[in-house]
């Protein structure tokens, strides 16, 4: 166990960024990645420019490797597209001799476990290496050994479907060539599919107002082109965000500029949707069956965007003990800090290895996957998850508990109020507890006043926000 290698599925910034500290630490690590180059899913969004500047998006390790190489910093003040962080980010930092030759593309993982032991077998079980079942685009399948694993595969090519249940509505599967998911290139390689037509983006987030944003743009250039954008939420008080009050200012504009084109009447909102069926009219143009609030509609488009979010594939963890929360499908740990059920703060608390073990010992998620169906993931979270997974490996437990993540606040956090709950140990408002606690009364909310006393539930500084009766959580 000790000469096995530790294996990272997905060569994204964050898997990228476990290697970098894995070779920092001299320990011998595989990175195994689906696609024929590294950061495959970013290249999918390249033509989209990221809110947050250059300073959030390089990964400490990364970036002491790279310098001690030659390399240049970007503008730490500047908004890189996606194309832009692979070809100045993750193609010089791949191209490293200490990461390269630990590099395997085209390498797709299909099934991890414990070699000869199913999920069942519990005697012996942690002593025994991990099996990934690796298929590569040419040649044999073959088996990888490995002595823990960090699953960095992220959600891009699992996004969620156009029903609000959950599941794709009757007809959306039939349709799959005129919808897209996520943000298509709109202005650039797929013009022709949108201009000078109907589009309807469905969706509340970043991704779809980007979408809604881009296709207002060719709206201009092309005035034939209409814009519906249908989101499900009644309540549209935290849609376009925290606008100037975002500490991350391009993030503000993005809410903003949503907001203006909505007021100018160049997008049209549906508010209250929620979609039921597609159908196909006979000349090839979509009809889209849901209903606006209680009342029954169609909408007769062209072209479907949908970006209402993206979920994990455990499909290849089946046989690994994985602790999930029940609906978000993170671990519970780090379940009550994200869950849009609660807050929308939009920031989380620094978290690590701790936060992110799964009953299976060695095995962690990291990065987007690790937030399961939640939003508001930030690249510079997925780096400080690795910093403290990869520390916890090498037995540094000192550095796996240290904070090291400072995030720049939304601008917006509402919270849902509740009655007082009595919570069991373990299962605070936003954290763990070490004792049953009462948390959230109706007037505070999760996240709304001080922490109760005795409960170390809500942050790192929790302490300290108590004496001074501040809320915790982030949410200031």
């Amino acid at each position: 166990m000790t000469v096995l290698p530790v294996a990272i599925i997905g060569a994204g910034p964050v898997g990228l960024a476990a290697a970098a500290h894995l070779a920092e630490r001299r320990e011998p690590f595989v990175l195994l990645e689906a696609g024929p180059a590294v950061g495959h899913a970013i290249r999918q969004w390249a033509h989209v420019r990221v809110f947050s500047p250059w300073r959030y998006n390089i990964d400490k390790a990364a970036l002491r490797l790279l310098k001690a190489a030659g390399w240049s910093h970007p503008d730490p003040d500047g908004l890189p597209t996606g194309g832009e962080i692979v070809s100045l980010y993750l193609e010089p930092l791949a191209s490293l001799p200490s990461l390269k030759r630990h590099i395997r593309l085209d390498a797709r993982v299909t099934a991890v476990g414990r070699r000869d032991f199913d999920k069942v077998k519990t005697t012996g079980r942690d002593g025994q290496p991990f099996a990934l079942r690796v298929s590569p685009a040419k040649g044999e399948e073959y088996e990888l050994l490995a002595r823990a694993v960090i699953d960095t595969s992220g959600t891009w090519f699992s996004p969620n479907p156009l029903g609000s249940g959950g599941y794709p509505v009757p007809g959306e599967r039939a349709a799959r060539d005129a919808v897209a998911y996520g943000i298509p290139d709109v202005l650039g390689t797929q013009r022709e599919h949108y201009a000078g037509k109907t589009t309807v983006v469905v969706g509340s987030g970043h991704s779809a107002i980007n979408a809604v944003l881009d296709l207002a743009a060719l709206a201009e250039e092309s005035p034939q082109t209409r814009v519906l954008w249908a989101v499900r939420r009644a309540d549209t008080s935290t849609l376009f965000g925290g606008e100037s009050a975002d500490q991350l200012a391009a993030r503000g504009e993005l809410g903003t500029d949503a907001r203006e084109a909505v007021a100018s009447g160049r997008v049209e909102l549906l508010t209250a949707f929620r979609a039921r069926r597609l159908e196909r009219h006979s000349d090839g143009r979509l009809r889209l069956h849901g209903l606006l609030g209680e009342r029954e509609t169609e909408l007769h488009v062209d072209r479907l965007i949908v970006a209402t979010g993206l979920r994990p594939d455990f499909s290849f963890l089946q046989e690994v003990r994985l602790g999930l929360d029940p609906w978000l499908e993170t671990t519970p740990t780090l379940a009550p800090m994200i869950d849009p059920n609660l807050h929308s703060c939009g920031t989380v608390r620094p978290h690590g290895a701790a936060e992110l073990a799964h009953p299976e010992k060695n095995f962690y998620i990291a990065g987007m996957k690790s937030y399961g169906r939640a939003p508001t993931f930030l690249l510079a979270t997925g780096y400080e998850q690795v910093r403290s997974i990869v520390a916890s490996l090498v037995g540094d437990h000192a550095a796996a508990k240290r904070v090291e993540l400072d995030l720049p606040q939304t601008g917006v956090c509402t919270v849902t109020p509740r009655k007082a709950t009595t919570v069991a140990s373990g299962a605070g408002c936003c954290g763990p507890a070490k004792q049953p606690v009462v948390v959230a009364t109706a007037e505070e909310g999760c996240c709304g006043g001080p922490a109760p006393a005795g409960s170390d539930a809500c942050c790192v500084a929790d302490a300290q926000a108590k004496a001074e009766s501040k809320a915790g959580c982030g949410c200031s």
